[in-house]
């Protein structure tokens, strides 16, 4: 699908941060009108491909967020297994390093078409939107200005030919001016002015989001937390439409 004609419900991802298929497929039932979901460590550990196959058979699109961090071949493996999939979004950490990045590119590639089906577009994780500048300078001892390296990840990610990054929306403008039009940019820590920030440190509303060129917005606890999902989700859309 082209990122230039997609709605805006379509830009905006739903986490299924829940612990079981069940509670997912609840979920899921309570918001037809979200057609991009998130699959991520806690749901796929406790659930496995099942809740992938139950996503596919309601046509729905899939980023499957298991951000592979691991030795070149270990996260090509992975990225090998997680492509036989059919979904749509994979992530793996730019920290892996250029030989893993491109090795889990070229298996991942091989296997989707090995598979029969598309291929998955894999995008790297800069930085975790819950690490500030502080953590990142004096727990992880990184010398680099926080914007300056989710640069120099996305960098590394395109020059190892992934599709995109993910990144906070406070560097998604920068990014977007350096890595092009065509590079996926997916930014978690969104969240409408309504609602609570929760552990996300490097937040933005929606509609500044996408206005300083997210590709895809992750919106969850605003959304699968509220009383009425399906109204929370349609009042993100509507303030994002009216502005």
């Amino acid at each position: 699908m082209s990122e230039q004609k997609m709605s805006i419900s379509e830009r905006i991802i739903v986490p299924l941060d829940v612990a079981s298929q069940e509670a997912a497929i609840a979920l899921i039932d309570q918001l037809p009108q979200v057609t991009f979901w998130k699959v991520g460590l806690e749901l796929f550990v406790s659930s496995g491909a099942p809740i992938l196959t139950r996503l596919k058979q309601r046509q729905k699109r899939i980023f499957l967020d298991l951000k592979f961090h691991d030795i070149p071949n270990t996260v090509a493996g992975a990225c090998a297994a997680a492509a036989s999939y059919g979904v749509d979004l994979i992530t793996i950490h730019a920290a892996t390093g250029s030989a893993g990045l491109q090795l889990a590119q070229t298996a991942l590639r091989a296997s989707a078409e090995h598979a029969g089906v598309p291929v998955p577009k894999l995008i790297a994780v800069t930085l975790l939107t819950s690490i500030s500048a502080r953590t990142l300078a004096f727990e992880l001892k990184v010398p680099l200005e926080l914007p300056e390296y989710t640069l120099e990840m996305a960098l590394l990610a395109q020059a190892s030919g992934l599709a995109g990054a993910v990144c906070s929306p406070q560097e998604v403008q920068q990014l977007r001016q350096t890595c092009g039009d065509e590079f996926v940019l997916v930014t978690p820590g969104v969240r409408p002015t309504w609602a609570e920030a929760g552990d996300q440190k490097r937040i933005m509303t929606p509609r500044q989001a996408l206005e300083a060129g997210s590709t895809y917005v992750v919106i969850g606890r605003p959304i699968t937390a509220a009383e009425q999902p399906g109204r929370a989700f349609e009042r993100i859309c509507q303030e994002i439409e009216d502005a």
